[in-house]
């Protein structure tokens, strides 16, 4: 354990009186020359010249409040950081999608209503990234990777590609083919 200094004063309840602020061992974070590097609880200890423990404690309570991520790196060994804030993108929704593709998938002139119509936009969402997956793809290429796991209410993959068909063709970044049974090509999105 780390050396306590036997003049410490201690408060009415005992504990002592020169309480490290949580706001203190933020200041060693953002004190860093490097704000990527993460820190240990050492590198805390030794900043704020407080024990092991007490910088265990102070690193945790940052943790559960969210100041601070943390990640065990070995056996016996941990680091924390202040995770970094991305900024939330309107135009790439949650789906990871630009804005365009996602509201033309929404948007698309599929048949059905209610659940059947959502489990066929599911199933032009899946057409569309196997498309962005595999850049070129024929139809059979449909047929057998997405259909079956996507089959969205239809009896035959027949039937299921003359309705998801069209309305991919209409999506961003799609470059269908000029003749039946040629390859469909995506550009990007």
């Amino acid at each position: 354990m780390g050396e306590q200094t036997p003049d410490r004063r201690r408060n009415e309840h005992g504990q002592y009186a020169d309480r490290i602020p949580l706001d203190r061992v933020m200041g060693v974070f953002e004190a860093r020359d490097d704000r990527a590097r993460p820190l240990t609880a050492t590198d805390v200890m030794e900043a704020l010249g407080c024990s092991r423990r007490t910088a265990h404690n102070k690193l945790n309570a940052l943790t559960e409040r969210g100041a601070l991520d943390t990640r065990k790196v070995g056996a016996r060994s941990r680091v924390w950081w202040v995770p970094i804030e991305r900024p939330v993108d309107p135009e790439v929704p949650s789906d990871g999608r630009p804005a365009a593709v996602s509201r033309a998938i929404e948007t698309a002139n599929l048949p059905g209503s209610g659940p059947t119509l959502e489990a066929r936009r599911e199933a032009l969402s899946a057409a569309y990234d196997y498309l962005a997956e595999y850049p070129e793809a024929k139809k059979a290429d449909f047929l057998r990777d997405v259909y079956h796991e996507h089959s969205a209410g239809f009896e035959s993959a027949e039937g299921w590609w003359n309705a998801i068909q069209p309305a991919l063709k209409q999506l961003p970044g799609v470059d269908p083919p000029k003749e039946r049974g040629h390859i469909w090509h995506f550009l990007g999105g």
